[in-house]
Order: structure tokens, then sequence, then C-alpha cells
């Protein structure tokens, strides 16, 4: 039975948030909670991010998806030095420890910390040393994506894939391309996936969020995507539907984050339920969820709203989480079984 003033079904949340959980799109920088993000502007008194909670709430409130870059490389200015990075890197698993999230791959963009003067060295060993922590204290097993940032253009592209051939840390499984669409064509960071996806890191680009279904084909067909980020315009195209389900690309769907960055007007107009229906595997996720007042047992419930879900609809999400992430066989199997027995235990 279904609350009418929520939309929610009653005990469904309390569920969600202890059902094991994997997470594919959340940002590194764009994870830092209000509390990290007041710490890190109180050491930097240069910015101009506030450290005020209700200004810093104000300051989070994007005008469109221009504004929210802008506000986004702002916190980023933040992350200074490799002790900075560490304890970011910490403080998000920990986050995701309260949630239940069992594996996260984590969307990392080296050149925003290297070109701000962190050495690519230091900034690999912070996070290598924050993901062992993590997995050893928090038990959460955390993944890296290391992300071209679009609109820094080709030299950022070339220092992305650079650190991620040449110094490759061993949570390092994927390569992205995130930023703006609009003005930064595919294309062009063709030869640089191609380097990435040689050495077997896996493609996972930001396409179809800001910009048509054009851009996810690009993504498949000249970067070799193997997930979609976002992907929200993908419904435009019925071909491209069938595309991504008949081949297993995975939609990374981030419904308050579309929201927020105003790529669909509401909630109720999301296309999430055409992806479903059109058979694409589907997997939800927080993409930057401090800034959007979000985590991801919100989207869950969320989702779970907008596709009419029970318990057992939600335990299908987190398993095709699962099934879409970069995890070994072995891991896989554990955490699905994991789902399993926590569902079955509470029917």
């Amino acid at each position: 039975m279904t609350d009418t003033a929520t939309g929610r079904v009653p005990g469904l949340d309390t569920f969600i948030a202890g059902l094991p959980k994997a997470e594919l799109h959340v940002h590194h920088v764009g994870s830092a909670s209000p509390r990290i993000v007041a710490e890190l502007a109180a050491r930097h008194r240069d910015s101009r991010v506030p450290t005020d909670p209700v200004e810093l709430a104000e300051y989070f409130t994007f005008r469109d998806f221009a504004h929210f870059i802008q506000v986004y490389l702002s916190v980023v200015d933040l992350i200074r030095d490799a002790e900075d990075v560490r304890l970011l890197t910490f403080e998000i698993a920990r986050d995701m420890a309260r949630q239940n999230i069992r594996y996260a791959e984590l969307t990392v963009t080296p050149y925003s910390s290297t070109n701000r003067g962190i050495p690519d060295r230091a900034f690999v060993e912070a996070i290598e040393d924050a993901r062992k922590a993590a997995e050893s204290e928090l038990g959460v097993v955390l993944r890296w994506c290391f992300d071209i940032p679009g609109e820094a253009g080709l030299a950022s592209a070339e220092e992305t894939a650079r650190i991620a051939t040449e110094l490759r840390p061993d949570g390092l499984v994927s390569f992205g391309l995130g930023g703006p669409e609009i003005g930064v064509p595919r294309p062009q960071f063709k030869p640089y996936f191609d380097r990435a996806r040689a050495i077997g890191l896996h493609s996972v680009p930001h396409a179809g969020e800001s910009t048509g279904p054009e851009t996810v084909w690009d993504a498949i067909n000249l970067l070799g995507a193997e997930r979609i980020g976002h992907g929200t315009t993908s419904v435009q195209d019925p071909r491209l539907l069938e595309h991504l389900a008949e081949h297993r690309i995975a939609l990374e769907v981030c419904p308050t984050s579309n929201i927020a960055t105003r790529v669909v007007r509401t909630l109720e107009e999301h296309p999430l339920r055409q992806m479903v229906e059109a058979g694409v595997l589907v997997t939800i996720n927080s993409d930057d969820p401090p800034m959007f007042s979000t985590d991801l047992n919100n989207e869950y419930a969320i989702t779970a709203r907008l596709l009419d879900l029970d318990a057992a609809g939600v335990a299908g999400l987190a398993k095709n989480a699962v099934e879409a992430s970069f995890l070994d066989a072995p891991g896989k199997a554990r955490l699905t079984a994991e789902i399993d027995a926590y569902t079955a235990a509470w029917r």
C-alpha cells in the first residue's frame, strides 16, 4: 500500500537503508559532504565557497548545468594537496558505509588536482591509501574511473591518459569523460580512449545528458562505451534503445541530478520508465550526492516510486548494479548472494 502523501511504500525506506548496494556513477569531489566542504573552505580562506551551512546550501542551488559546473569547479579548487585528497576519499567511503554501499566505482578526475599543483604520484598514492583503509576499516570496496574533464580540452585528456597508463593504480578499472557535453564533441577523445582500452581499462563516458542521442552513439561507436553515464536522451531514439538493450550496455541513471541540473524538468517526466520498458539495463546512482541534497538510498526510494517497485523490485535494481559493475566474478557472486539473502530474510 502506498502512502498517498509521499508516494512511498511504508517500510520500503527501511528495506532500502539495509540493502547491500553497489554504486557505479558517483564523483569524487562531487561527493564531498557539506561538513568536509566547509572544513576545506575554512582551511583555504581564499576560496569563495562559503563555510556557513545555510550559505552552503544556497550555494549548491543551481540555475542550470553551466552554473553547476561552475560551482563544482570551485569545490574542486578546495582540494589542494595530498592530505586533502586522502581525507576526502576516506570520508566519502565512510558516508557510503552508512548507506550499506559495499562496492563503488568512484569517478576521479586526476587532472583537476595535478593541474593545481598536486604531483601525480602523490595524488595516486593518496587515493590508494584511502581505498585500502576504506576496505579494511569500513568494509567498502572502492575502484576508480579516471575521468577526462571535457571542458578542459585535449590537454586534460592527454594528462588523464598518461596518468592512467603510466601510473595505473591497483584500484583503477575504467576510463571516462565528464563535464559539459554541449560544445565538447566526443569524437576528439577517441585516441585517448583507445590508449586506455589497450591496457585493459573499461570505457564509461558520460553521454546523452545535456545533448541528444547522437552523443550516445558517438560514445558507443567511437569510444567503445561499455556503460553510459546518464544517457537520459537515449529514449529519443528507439533504435538506440534496442542497441543498448541487445548489447547490455547499461545506463547509469541519476534521477535527482537530472532535475538539479535542469536536463529533465520534473521527476514525473523522467524517462526512466521508458528505459526499463525498452529492456535497457538500468542502474541507479547519486552522481554528486551532497551537492544535490541526496544519497543513493534516496535515489532508490525515488526510483521505487517512479517504477512502482516493491522490495523485490528494489533488490533487482541493486543486482543490476552488480551485473553492470567491473567487479570480478567472485566479487559479483558474493554481493549478489548477499542481496538475495537480505531480501529473503526481509520477506
